[in-house]
């Protein structure tokens, strides 16, 4: 039969080139999506990110920076409170070292002071006589502390060039605290200016013809090493005011 029908293959022509047309769009679509998977189809908004970065990493370095030199401020000011703190320390160590407020040790010049003994009693000369008084002990202190003593005690309590010596009948009161003869005074310094000082004093010698005479006690010795206690009594002014 040669007898054929053209709307049929127009027909099928159209179907082939609709389905073409599809697979074509599809394999576009799937290129389209790889593509954009791999990489931004979008540069403006990558470039826009690659800058937000990068203004971030500046901004973390310019904090570092920041923070790092804080700290070696703080540093700087630790160590400088550190040794003034020192400073200060050393220093107010050192004021209540001469202020006799710390304990001390060093050479010594013992002077011992003794009333007359009790079978003693020379006729027609005055009982006081045959006794150490305040006086007497102050003019050994006051030649001592005139010789350049550092420290001093009485009877082993420490005493500063404030400290008063005081009588109560045959005792001599320290710091409210009574003590009884023989009477011990010690101080440290250059010996041999303690030893000159005293013997320089006109007191001291007036003393020690006292001893010649009614036979009171005057015992003067080197001590190589001994240690003397803080003083312990008041340190309150009452008519100096620092000056400041």
């Amino acid at each position: 039969m040669t007898d054929k029908k053209p709307g049929r293959g127009r027909k099928i022509t159209r179907r082939m080139a609709t389905v073409l047309v599809g697979s074509l769009a599809g394999l576009l679509f799937v290129a389209a999506a790889t593509t954009s998977h791999g990489s931004d189809l979008r540069p403006t908004r990558q470039q826009d990110m690659a800058d937000l970065v990068a203004a971030q990493a500046a901004h973390n370095s310019q904090a570092r920076s920041t923070a790092s030199a804080l700290q070696s401020q703080v540093n700087e000011l630790s160590n400088h409170d550190a040794e003034a703190a020192g400073v200060a320390s050393a220093s107010m160590a050192s004021a209540e070292a001469a202020a006799g407020l710390t304990a001390v040790r060093g050479p010594v010049v013992q002077v011992t002071l003794t009333d007359a003994p009790l079978d003693e009693n020379p006729a027609g000369v005055d009982p006081d006589m045959l006794v150490v008084h305040q006086q007497d002990i102050q003019q050994v202190v006051d030649a001592l502390w005139a010789g350049g003593a550092e420290a001093m005690t009485i009877q082993g309590v420490r005493v500063i060039s404030t400290t008063g010596v005081k009588c109560v009948g045959n005792t001599v009161i320290l710091n409210g605290v009574p003590y009884s003869p023989p009477y011990v005074v010690a101080a440290i310094g250059d010996q041999q200016a303690l030893e000159q000082s005293l013997a320089a004093s006109r007191n001291v010698q007036i003393y020690k013809q006292y001893v010649l005479a009614y036979r009171l006690g005057y015992d003067q010795k080197r001590i190589a090493d001994v240690t003397m206690p803080g003083y312990a009594g008041s340190v309150q002014l009452n008519q100096a005011t620092p000056v400041r």
